[in-house]
């Protein structure tokens, strides 16, 4: 009795940890994800944005990226170059 308590109670535990995560909820699909598909000369990235099933396409407008246009199930943004402090 107290064995299967415990049980649920670290399976329960796990779920929670992995769905705050957010890992498990883009590898099942539903919530959106990017990567970076290409990176330029200049430091800018071309990043390929997947819809998830919850959420839609992220606005990566927030960032400063750009649109690039819709490919299939992918829409491609124009990231400018990270800016970094000096010293």
């Amino acid at each position: 009795m107290v064995k299967g308590i415990i049980v649920t109670g670290a399976v329960i535990a796990a779920l929670m940890a992995g769905i705050k995560d957010g890992r498990m909820l883009r590898v099942a699909g539903l919530t959106a994800s990017c990567t970076v598909a290409q990176r330029y000369a200049d430091g800018s990235e071309l990043d390929a944005c997947k819809p998830g099933k919850l959420e839609g396409r992220p606005d990566l407008a927030r960032r400063g990226c750009t649109d690039a246009g819709i490919v299939g199930p992918d829409e491609y943004w124009r990231c400018p170059a990270p800016q970094q402090a000096g010293p």
